[in-house]
């Protein structure tokens, strides 16, 4: 380590979801506003939504979002360690950007130790880079069977002394349960090392709180250090979890729908179409019956074969057809794109068992899956009318060939990628981030039958959605408790 350790704060959370991952991109935003050099750091996380880094290797989403609001480019060593699901015990390890392996949970258990080293490689590449490192826990710290061998909450902290604050989210009930309940199962000296309570979602009169804040820090000894509103609306690249209801916008005019596959991925390139004033647009769950629409979307999946499988078995099939029929337009994106082929190989059990899976066939093409995974940022020219420029992303295992990339759907760096179907109704890509540019989401809008009135630019929204959140958490946080732990000139 340092001989002068790298001012550092980490944020635990009592459950998933707690705000772990907003509130740490709020703090980015906040330091590096006062022109603090800082970095996001999570030492391990799993999840289905990541993205490519400056350095050509693969993160979480969260700590993509986090990078932008530290105004650093996304580097591999902010998410050292990378889990992501393949099935309910087995998983994708990706240490230091690349992937490593797949390991079921018992022999990630005892990886661990090797993985921490990774973490601590990271950890101290970092510290000598920037003013200050913020850390985003995984998960609560106080899930008893994962305690051992810890590499994600205090294990980690403990290895480098960083301090904590502990974030519960008021929204779900039971607050002060979730956060004396988390202290209690802490070691006494990883209760020390808590240095106060975040209470986030909160919405009410904040009188009808005050009496359980007294109640809870005279019980703990703990400050809570800020009460957090309850932001509606805010467009922040989720971790994983897809996102409840729906949009409320009068100006709706085109509707879309996307399935939500049991290992879907990168559901995040949804998101322009989530926000845009001017479509309407909702996930599909398990034992829903897709609505007719005028726009499907594929998206991405961890487990092409499984997931496609499910698509069938809630009849997505008859209902793409009937959509299709009747004149609806089709887009595919990564696992989207395999799927829409006619043939799926999986010859070395990447994705689950070995063999091969028939597609749905409305694209010329077959897909084998293979052991190296291309990670590259993209750049280049949708193939529809008006040319309209695109930036993204591709992270896929895959390897796609046949006589449908013919008529590829966009060029990337002068390269074709997917493709285009005869009579214009079905688009399938390999690139993720597909509807960010503002003149690539007008031209996918136009050609899936609406021309946006509203200019609507997703980067810029998600900028300004930072500013609002970091806006929030400093009216309502109290940073000069955290005084200690900060750089002098985070706290003005």
């Amino acid at each position: 380590m340092n001989e002068r350790p790298t001012p550092s704060l980490m944020v635990q959370g009592c459950t998933s979801d707690a705000g772990k991952s907003t509130l740490v991109a709020a703090l980015c935003r906040i330091l590096q506003r006062r022109g603090v050099r800082v970095a996001p750091f999570k030492p391990q996380n799993m999840a289905l939504n990541s993205a490519v880094t400056s350095d050509g290797g693969e993160i979480g989403r969260a700590q993509a979002l986090q990078a932008l609001a530290a105004g650093v480019p996304a580097h591999s060593d902010f998410n050292p360690v990378l889990l992501k699901p393949a099935t309910d015990q087995r998983a994708q390890v990706i240490i230091h950007g690349k992937v490593l392996t797949d390991l079921d949970a018992r022999d990630y258990h005892a990886y661990k130790p090797r993985a921490m080293k990774a973490v601590l490689e990271s950890w101290q590449r970092l510290g000598a880079q920037y003013e200050c490192l913020l850390v985003e826990g995984a998960g609560s710290p106080a899930e008893i069977n994962l305690r051992d061998r810890d590499i994600a909450n205090m294990g980690f902290a403990e290895a480098v002394d960083c301090p904590v604050i502990l974030i519960a989210d008021i929204d779900r009930g039971g607050v002060f349960a979730h956060l004396c309940g988390t202290l209690d199962l802490l070691s006494p000296g990883e209760q020390a090392r808590v240095k106060g309570f975040v209470i986030n979602r909160f919405r009410g009169d904040i009188g009808l709180l005050e009496g359980g804040l007294r109640w809870l820090e005279e019980r703990t000894g703990k400050p809570v250090l800020g009460v957090l509103p309850y932001l509606h609306g805010l467009y922040l690249d989720a971790e994983d979890a897809l996102p409840c209801g729906s949009e409320d916008k009068d100006a709706a005019a085109l509707r879309v729908i996307s399935p939500a596959y049991p290992r879907i991925s990168n559901h995040n390139d949804l998101d322009p179409l989530r926000f845009h004033p001017e479509v309407d647009f909702r996930f599909v769950g398990p034992n829903e019956p897709p609505p007719a629409c005028d726009l499907i979307v594929l998206p991405g999946s961890k487990a092409v074969q499984a997931d496609l499988a499910w698509l069938r078995a809630q009849g997505w099939e008859e209902a793409i057809a009937r959509h299709l029929r009747y004149g609806g337009k089709l887009i595919g994106i990564c696992g989207g794109l395999q799927m829409l082929g006619r043939q799926l190989h999986d010859p070395l059990g990447i994705e689950g068992s070995r063999g091969s899976t028939a597609g749905l066939a409305w694209l010329d093409y077959e897909t084998r899956l293979a052991a190296e995974k291309t990670l590259q940022n993209v750049s280049g020219e949708l193939q529809l009318p008006g040319s309209a420029a695109v930036a993204g992303y591709r992270i896929h295992m895959g390897v796609t060939r046949g006589e449908g990339l013919s008529r590829p759907a966009l060029l990337l760096g002068g390269q074709p990628d997917g493709a285009l179907s005869a009579d214009g109704q079905i688009l399938a890509t390999y690139c993720h981030g597909l509807f960010d540019s503002p003149p690539a989401l007008n031209a996918l809008l136009a050609w899936a039958g609406h021309r946006p009135v509203h200019d609507f630019d997703p980067r810029q929204r998600r900028q300004d959605d930072l500013d609002r959140l970091a806006d929030a958490v400093e009216r309502h946080l109290d940073l000069r408790q955290l005084a200690a732990w900060l750089p002098a000139k985070a706290i003005a």
